[in-house]
């Protein structure tokens, strides 16, 4: 039920996209054979994390718009260009600017944007204090 609640109650939303660069699965040998050509990350001996596609992500975002619009009060989505996780910024493994550009795109294209609901880009990746701070500052702002 992601944002069923924020969406019967009208509740004031802000949030983002963080994660959504990785699917869990526990140890390496418990990837299903379907996804071991993937890019993979083995993040200890019981975490192994796979990097999500440009279509994968394309996906996320149209579902994630969805349930954006159906918000009636207000609501701030922040999009973390810097990447949506620590192994997705620049010159780590999971760095995808075209499966994270997929990801802000579908989010762009399919939220109907008003002056009650708004996607804001940010430079920082979702892990930066900066990003942290933005999203303090849009929370304050539209419980004022």
């Amino acid at each position: 039920d992601r944002l069923g609640a924020i969406i019967r109650t009208q509740t004031p939303y802000v949030g983002s996209c963080g994660a959504l660069d990785m699917v869990n699965f526990g140890a390496l040998e418990t990837v299903p054979e379907n996804f071991k050509d993937r890019n993979l990350y083995v993040h200890n001996a019981h975490v192994t994390l796979m990097r999500t596609t440009a279509d994968e992500n394309r996906q996320m975002g149209e579902w994630i718009g969805a349930k954006l619009n159906q918000c009636q009060g207000p609501v701030r989505f922040l999009l973390p260009e810097g990447g949506v996780s620590l192994i997705d910024a620049p010159g780590q493994p999971f760095h995808d600017p075209e499966a994270d550009a997929a990801l802000f795109n579908a989010l762009e294209k399919t939220v109907v944007q008003t002056a009650n609901r708004r996607l804001i880009r940010l430079p920082h990746n979702v892990n930066d204090p900066k990003f942290a701070q933005a999203l303090v500052e849009n929370f304050k702002e539209i419980q004022s």
